[in-house]
């Protein structure tokens, strides 16, 4: 007989089993059903942040740098402690940079506050409001969908006040109204929308970009804080030289800092792939965790299916003995067992992705998930070798029955 025979032959042998012990079959996968849910909408929902993240930050493009008075992330709280004493960065700093690098395509200062806006009675308490040049539209790699972006002219203590609006906000402010030529008022103040930013989608629908109002630097001045802590974007004239870019934003900020050379940074430049590392690094903390508590429910769930595949090699001792007489190998034993213990939690992991389909369906009201077919695979992937691992053993013990011994049971 060979492998394909038995193989087949196992299938059958197992689905008759399973379908002549169906109640004990299903109470058996409830522990592998909760350890699939689990990893499954686990996977959902880092899947989907990734996505969305990844969807978010790509927008802004790989050739930007972000000036700002402290890192991002620290590793330690004593070092996030001691760069919230840094100097802020400055409106003069950045005036200087503009002036002097040399690398750079567009530099733009950015100051953001939250603001209450409204239009009519429609309107929020707590909007992104940002504050910048004609400049920001190429450093964070917004596109306008209708109208236009700020103007030079409209970037100078004499500019009109105007805005550019996010996708979301021209939404909840307008309905389907064009918003173009509307008045909002931000904290009391009127501005003249002239522009409609294209929807980003991810992490920017509700605190970034979409969620958004733009305004020119000296209005936001004026309206919003009249003494913002500034970023500074600087967006390198060519993606080979990003690593020059920063350099020279180094030095440059160094020497108007006055610092020696043994002087530690009281600035940072980031880039993009730090951002990255430190969400993948939360993201694997986040998995981690939840691979702890999947690898629980299936150790659980595992240790029930071995202790019922143990019961039913005891009740088929005969029917083994029988087998074994008339020529089955050993290995056509374990095989036909491993198979059993497999398709019953593969039946567990089809449940589990029933139940877990429509509850990512309600996840995805609250937060990115997608439950994508290599999910999907890993789940059922999952089932099947928690099934082997834990029925193993029993049938390495059928396997090793003495077929003379086996014909005596009764």
């Amino acid at each position: 007989m060979n492998f394909l025979t038995e193989l087949r032959e196992g299938l059958l042998i197992a689905w008759s089993a399973i379908r002549a012990n169906k109640l004990r079959s299903v109470l058996t996968t409830l522990g592998i059903v909760i350890g699939i849910v689990t990893v499954t909408l686990m996977g959902t929902a880092i899947q989907g942040l990734n996505n969305s993240f990844m969807s978010s930050i790509s927008s802004i493009g790989a050739d930007v740098l972000f000036v700002s008075q402290r890192k991002w992330f620290y590793d330690s709280d004593k070092a996030s402690r001691a760069a919230q004493k840094n100097p802020n960065i400055t409106h003069a700093e950045f005036e200087s940079l503009q002036r002097d690098l040399t690398l750079a395509a567009a530099i733009a200062p950015v100051a953001q506050d939250q603001a209450k806006v409204k239009y009519f009675k429609r309107g929020s308490d707590s909007v992104p409001v940002i504050g910048s040049t004609e400049a920001y539209l190429a450093t964070s790699g917004l596109t306008v969908a209708d109208g236009r972006f700020l103007s030079a002219a409209e970037c100078v203590s004499s500019g009109r006040p105007v805005c550019v609006i996010g996708s979301s906000l021209a939404t909840n402010l307008f309905l389907n109204d064009s918003p173009l030529g509307q008045k909002i008022l931000v904290e009391k103040h009127e501005f003249e929308v002239v522009g409609l930013l294209e929807r980003q989608g991810g992490f920017n629908e509700s605190g970034g970009a979409d969620n958004s109002v733009i305004l020119p630097l000296p209005q936001f001045i004026a309206a919003i804080d009249d003494r913002p802590s500034y970023q500074i974007q600087v967006k390198a004239a060519n993606l080979d030289q990003l690593d020059d870019t920063k350099e020279e934003t180094r030095a440059m900020l160094r020497r108007y800092r006055h610092l020696a050379p043994n002087d530690a940074d009281n600035f940072a430049v980031i880039q993009q792939n730090q951002f990255i590392e430190m969400f993948h690094k939360i993201a694997g903390t986040i998995g981690g965790i939840g691979l702890f508590i999947t690898g629980l429910s299936l150790f659980v769930g595992g240790i029930g299916i071995m202790n019922i595949m143990f019961v039913s090699v005891a009740e088929r001792t005969r029917e083994i003995g029988v087998r074994k007489a008339i020529g089955a190998k050993r290995r056509t034993i374990l095989l036909q067992f491993l198979i059993e213990a497999a398709c019953i939690c593969v039946l567990g992991g089809i449940i589990a992705l029933l139940i877990a389909w429509p509850m990512t369906l309600l996840l995805q009201r609250v937060m990115p998930a997608t439950l994508s077919p290599l999910i999907v695979g890993i789940a059922l992937l999952v089932s099947a070798v928690t099934g082997v691992l834990s029925g193993i053993f029993p049938a390495w013990r059928a396997a090793r029955m003495n077929p003379v011994d086996a014909l005596r049971n009764e």
